[in-house]
């Protein structure tokens, strides 16, 4: 937590007439906000070592700016009966969902996934996953970050990199994210070295619930935007008096600018915006689905549309060891398959698909055998990606499982290089280096293009 009582101007008490009002001007919103906040200005001071990009199609990445919506889906989604089904191996590889055709001639979805088979034109499946992992909690640190875990160093994650690079467009936060269904054993999903600063600003609230209230932005009941503005000026008004005797002024003014971050972030117009989602159209939530889910891809497009640059959208659950098939069916399988090529599809029609990456990955794969209890368990050794948008080519199928859907045949890709990817489309280079608290340069990119999505 960001310490608001730090400064030489105490009272007898031990707390500054200036410090008790900003707690009191920041009451109910969390005061942890401005340290979430202070990268607007530590932003300035970023030391980021470059090479040149070489590629022409990473010259042109970079050259825009690229923002993401990443959706992880918790514990390990069945690429057989999904995505890439095996509807010619036998009932115990095959499972109990049949295949239908997609929008691509050759290619089919299992069956659960009707409007993923409809909308298939507007984004790309990698058959050719190979995750080479099959352990929770590593998977989380892994698949964010593009980096296998290290104990002696906490690779960031995705938002976090981007926060840290881009930082702030307005008063949002550059790196959000929509619930917290990840598993942080090994620091998966964090800002590792980049500090506490880069880490996602957490919406932990339901989107589909009648009122969204959001936790550090929504103030509590009696807090009015007068109370706020009066409070404000009251702050203003002993600040003067106090700087006249004050002997840090810088020390001030570093706590003055994340506290004004924070509080710009509280009142902004942008900010009370972007999450009023009730404010949409009612077909528009209803072609979403008007569940968690889906709700939070609608969500993450208008908060894309409003400067943030970076959302993950968690969803949990998918870790079918048992009654893997009514479990998809039933609940998890319809908001993704809903919710997901709506985005898209909303995305495109807004003209936003071009500069919004959309990506999907998971912890692993799962066996190709169903287990006794009508649940597959993990699998190492072959899974999915989606990605959409930024110039992804759209219908693409890449990569190809054997006829039990075990081992990659063909275009075999890892986890280093959908990152390697992901960060291309955002515009970065591939010998990204930062530095560590201790100044370390520490290299954040390992894998190779996924070339024919470049």
């Amino acid at each position: 937590m960001f310490d608001l009582l730090s400064g030489p101007a105490r009272t007898c008490e031990g707390v500054s007439r200036r410090s008790f009002l900003q707690i009191g001007a920041l009451a109910g919103f969390g005061v942890s906000l401005p340290l979430i906040l202070k990268a607007k200005t530590a932003h300035a001071k970023t030391t980021l070592a470059r090479t040149t990009l070489a590629k022409t199609t990473q010259a042109a990445a970079a050259s825009k700016d690229v923002n993401c919506i990443l959706i992880w889906t918790h514990g390990g989604t069945s690429h057989h009966d999904t995505l890439d089904p095996k509807p010619n191996a036998p009932a115990s590889v095959r499972g109990e969902f049949g295949a239908i055709d997609t929008a691509i001639p050759g290619v089919q979805f299992s069956e659960i996934c009707p409007n993923m088979a409809a909308g298939l034109k507007r984004f790309a499946v990698l058959r050719g996953w190979n995750p080479k992992n099959g352990s929770h909690g590593l998977a989380d640190a892994w698949m964010m970050s593009g980096r296998p875990y290290n104990p002696a160093v906490t690779y960031p994650c995705y938002g976090s990199v981007i926060s840290h690079v881009k930082g702030f467009r307005n008063a949002l936060p550059p790196f959000v994210q929509l619930g917290d269904s990840m598993d942080h054993r090994f620091n998966g999903g964090t800002a590792g070295i980049l500090g506490l600063e880069h880490n996602p600003f957490q919406v932990l609230a339901d989107p589909s619930a009648a009122r969204l209230n959001v936790r550090d932005i929504t103030p509590p009941s009696g807090i009015t935007p007068r109370r706020v503005s009066f409070r404000r000026r009251m702050l203003g008004a002993i600040d003067r008096l106090e700087r006249r005797s004050e002997l840090q002024p810088a020390a001030y003014h570093a706590l003055d600018e994340h506290y004004k971050t924070a509080l710009n972030m509280i009142t902004a117009p942008e900010t009370k915006r972007a999450f009023q989602i009730e404010t949409e159209d009612h077909g528009l939530r209803q072609r979403y689905g008007r569940n968690r889910f889906g709700q939070s891809c609608l969500l993450a497009r208008r908060l894309i549309e409003a400067g943030v640059r970076f959302v993950t959208i968690t969803d949990e659950g998918w870790d079918t060891h048992q009654n893997n098939f009514t479990s998809l069916k039933n609940r998890l399988v319809p908001p993704i398959d809903r919710g997901l090529p709506q985005l898209i599809a909303d995305l495109d029609d807004r003209g936003m698909l071009a500069t919004t990456l959309v990506v999907w990955v998971t912890d692993f794969g799962r066996t190709p055998n169903v287990n006794s209890a009508s649940g597959r368990d993990h699998w190492a050794s072959s899974g999915f990606a989606v990605m959409a948008g930024a110039g992804v080519p759209a219908g693409a199928i890449l990569g190809a499982t054997d006829d039990e859907g075990a081992k990659i045949v063909r275009d075999e890709y890892f986890t280093e290089d959908i990152a390697a990817t992901v960060y291309a489309k955002l515009g970065l280079p591939p010998d990204l280096i930062v530095n560590a608290p201790d100044g370390r340069p520490i290299r954040l990119v390992e894998g190779r293009l996924i070339k024919e999505w470049v």
